[in-house]
């Protein structure tokens, strides 16, 4: 068994990849990459099957739970009013002023927005870490600064799909999922902050393909909140319905 960073020349990696946070990682890659790869078959088993002619349709096993009565808790105050949201890359400048734009909420985006460089997604984290503390700032070559309002959006943040693996982590010789990399790290630093401040860790999941996804993602979150010693339930995600599978589902 090992872990592996491939690469620790990019600024700001010594805060975000600390040994606490690895662990946290890896615990979250060994208990869940396993069944996060049985998906991913069953994603290309089920386009084979389409290849061949099959049509999606409503799932009988989930129709008690289309049919039924049932309500999410409550959304937080700070999550509550969501009539205006702006979206843009985990980057300074532009979370900066999404964050003062007066929106109501801001996702903050560590998928198709930004470009995954390495140094990208580490420079995100440390970005995401100074605004949850309301220290995120620039200072530009040309004289501009750059700081937060008092008053700034609700933030809520986007980590990669399923489908994706980030390279620059090799747990028992294999990539860790990016999934579990971004929301991983971005909880570890975070969680316990937010609640603190009276908010939470908010997510929005992409690209997910069926009801078995998003299980997963639930027994991770779970999992997260267990280990990081903060209330069940203070993590609340928004789950984006971007593939036809998913609406019938």
């Amino acid at each position: 068994m090992s872990v592996e960073i491939t690469d620790r020349s990019v600024s700001g990696i010594d805060a975000v990849l600390c040994e606490e946070a690895v662990d946290f990682l890896v615990d979250l890659q060994r208990a869940f990459g396993g069944r996060r790869n049985e998906l991913l078959s069953a994603r290309r088993d089920r386009q084979m099957r389409m290849d061949a002619g099959e049509l999606p349709d409503f799932l009988v096993e989930t129709a008690s739970v289309r049919a039924g009565d049932w309500r999410v808790p409550e959304a937080p105050a700070d999550l509550n009013d969501r009539r205006c949201e702006i979206t843009g890359p985990a980057e300074r400048k532009m979370m900066i002023n999404a964050l003062n734009s007066g929106a109501r909420c801001f996702m903050a985006d560590l998928e198709d927005s930004l470009s995954p460089t390495w140094q990208n997604v580490i420079e995100g984290q440390v970005c995401l870490s100074a605004a949850v503390r309301r220290t995120l700032s620039l200072d530009t070559p040309e004289g501009k600064s750059y700081r937060l309002n008092a008053e700034i959006a609700t933030l809520i943040v986007r980590p990669r799909g399923w489908h994706l693996s980030e390279r620059h982590l090799l747990v028992d010789g294999l990539p860790i999922a990016a999934s579990l990399f971004d929301a991983g790290l971005y909880l570890f630093h975070n969680a316990r902050e937010l609640c603190a401040r009276g908010s939470g860790p908010y997510l929005y999941l992409p690209k997910l393909e069926g009801h078995l996804e998003a299980r997963l993602w639930n027994e991770v979150l779970t999992h997260a909140e267990s280990s990081l010693e903060i209330p069940a339930g203070s993590i609340r995600t928004t789950v984006l319905i971007e593939t036809l599978l998913a609406a019938f589902e």
